[in-house]
């Protein structure tokens, strides 16, 4: 360590003198200490900020060069991470340490070498009142919330040298384009090279290969000269295969203005591995497919975004009806993948958003009563993605948790599609099993169905400011004005516009308790007209029946009979198929919620 320590400051000093990268980096690879580089990091920031500001921007430009290719992400996070804990002590040789510091940590995430998650998980790790947590502050309020803060940041030392990736894209444009005509692969090299940018070499890459597929005449003299400045190590293997990577990202839309792009960079992809300085196997894969199956592609891709556009003007309007008929113009209920696409989007773009509007997409979820299994398909992608999703939203453990709880509770998706979620994270150490693992949790407790309901305070329901109470009161209404002889039609669609088929259970328990006090069996009419049209699913029926028998004790008090009167509605109940069989074992159980979901 005392070694990588001495080598390391004098190729720093060596780097602010002559400012080559290409040295700098081979030098830093000659160390051979890649777990040491997280001080690298440290004491060039720390050396550049008691410097003037051409050696602040020449820092942070080569830790943007660094990254990836020479300098792992994580041990340039640790650099950072130890920066911030020794702040107490560099504010003794550098004064104005606190705002210097912040800003190459603002710097850091615009370039795009740090995650912006870092800012709240150092807040949590300092002690209060520390030097270190005035850094992250001065980050967050100073330079991250100001408008047009990426644009500041990269030119509060000066800028990359007066060059902004617009310059640098022009001049590779230019370069290229008069290589094209003159052929001098000598003078193009020479004007890459002067560009002084290594870390945008990958840029040249795509650059040329796209002009390849444009203008086929020209192939040669263009991969020619990728492969001179390849074996003469003007551009690196990690900006070649970065290059070609990008390429591969966008085949598609290149293929709407060159129709057999894919076929055209696959047939570069052979030439160049053949000719061995391009290791093909570390690319990502490029099938040439059918054309329909690219059609399908295309339409997803397309369906992708209109569904943005739909969930965003929902969470404006809250008009359910519209979303249903936009999905039903764009296809959407005919195919279980477009489906599962509108869910991971609608959780989503609602993790993103306040509480009103996660609210809104639950309740989204339970009016639009798309089958299980899509919404359950749903949940699995948007949790394989947890991992990536975190860096951006660091509560989005317990967002999803909250979700799928309450996509059980709204019987959007059944107990066993939550198994069959989390056999898809059975074994790993993924969000996605630990998501799973709390879900259970959280519905096997007690109240958990309340709770639940409640978790996002209610505020996008239709009436906001509705509490179970008032819900049920309004059951009890609609009941009792039924029972009187009221409509049947008129009792379904007030029941259907609460828009709360999780506590339909409470709309049996009511019916059943009416039918016990007035020996009115109208209302059992009603209850076999719910459950034959699919309004008061087996669940909510059997949790019904269930909460009527827990409550018989009390309820006998005023109805001496009550318990003679449930055995009779048991048995009608199982001749009529309502109930779930197991209600009926001979040790009786409590179909509560969490019993399903154990």
């Amino acid at each position: 360590m005392e070694e990588y320590r001495k080598k390391s400051i004098i190729i720093i000093e060596e780097y602010f003198i002559n400012d080559d990268y290409a040295s700098t980096s081979n030098e830093l690879r000659d160390l051979g200490m890649p777990n040491y580089d997280y001080y690298f990091v440290k004491k060039l920031i720390s050396m550049a900020m008691d410097r003037y500001d051409k050696e602040k921007e020449m820092a942070a430009v080569l830790l943007s060069s660094l990254y990836g290719d020479v300098i792992s992400p994580s041990q340039v996070y640790k650099g950072f991470s130890k920066l911030v804990e020794c702040v107490d002590d560099l504010v003794v040789d550098i004064p104005n340490v606190v705002d210097i510091l912040a800003l190459f940590i603002a710097r850091a995430i615009v370039d795009d070498i740090l995650p912006p998650i870092f800012l709240t998980k150092q807040l949590t790790m300092l002690p209060k009142g520390s030097k270190g947590v005035d850094v992250i502050r001065r980050t967050e309020k100073g330079y991250l919330s100001i408008p047009y803060h990426a644009e500041i940041i990269e030119n509060k030392w000066g800028g990359r040298k007066n060059k902004t990736v617009e310059d640098i894209k022009e001049k590779i444009g230019t370069l290229l384009k008069e290589f094209v005509v003159s052929g001098d692969k000598q003078e193009a090299c020479r004007c890459i090279k002067e560009l002084n940018v290594p870390y945008f070499h990958h840029e040249v890459m795509k650059r040329a290969l796209i002009i390849v597929m444009e203008r086929r005449n020209f192939e040669g003299r263009i991969l020619g000269l990728l492969r001179m400045a390849a074996e003469e190590g003007l551009i690196n293997t990690s900006q070649i295969n970065k290059g070609f990577n990008r390429t591969i990202d966008t085949i598609d839309d290149l293929s709407l203005d060159i129709p057999n792009a894919k076929q055209i960079l696959q047939s570069i992809i052979s030439k160049c591995a053949s000719e061995g300085w391009l290791p093909a196997s570390s690319l990502k894969s490029l099938s040439i497919e059918q054309k329909e199956r690219s059609l399908e592609e295309g339409v997803t891709k397309s369906f992708k975004m209109k569904a943005q556009t739909i969930i965003q003007e929902y969470f404006l309007s809250r008009d359910t009806v519209e979303v249903y008929n936009c999905l039903e113009l764009e296809n959407c209920t005919s195919s279980s993948e477009m489906k599962a696409i509108f869910v991971k989007s609608l959780i989503n773009l609602a993790m993103d958003r306040k509480n009103k509007e996660k609210e809104m997409a639950s309740i989204l979820l339970s009016s639009l009563y798309l089958p299980a299994d899509d919404v359950a398909n749903g949940f699995t992608m948007l949790m394989e993605s947890a991992d990536d999703i975190a860096l951006d939203n660091p509560v989005i453990v317990e967002d999803l948790v909250k979700f799928l709880a309450r996509a059980v509770i709204d019987e959007v998706i059944s107990p066993s599609h939550l198994e069959d979620i989390g056999n898809h994270f059975l074994g790993c150490d993924s969000k996605g099993n630990k998501i799973i693992q709390m879900t259970k949790s959280l519905l096997k407790a007690r109240l958990s169905g309340e709770r639940i309901l409640r978790c996002w305070g209610g505020e996008g329901s239709k009436e906001i400011g509705w509490t179970i109470d008032d819900v049920k009161d309004m059951i009890r209404k609609i009941l009792e004005e039924y029972e009187r002889g009221g409509d049947i039609r008129e009792a379904f669609r007030c029941i259907k516009e609460l828009g709360m088929p999780f506590f339909h259970h409470e709309v049996v328990k009511k019916a059943l308790v009416i039918i016990m006090e007035k020996k009115n069996e109208r209302l059992w009419k009603f209850l076999e007209e719910c459950f034959s049209w699919g309004l008061i699913t087996e669940n909510q029926m059997t949790k019904g029946f269930v909460r009527l028998e827990e409550s018989l004790d009390d309820l006998a008090l005023d109805v001496p009979d009550a318990k003679q009167q449930f055995t009779w509605f048991l048995d009608k109940a199982k001749s009529l198929s309502w109930l779930d069989p197991s209600f009926f074992s001979n040790k009786p159980r409590d179909l509560t919620i969490n019993d399903l979901c154990s």
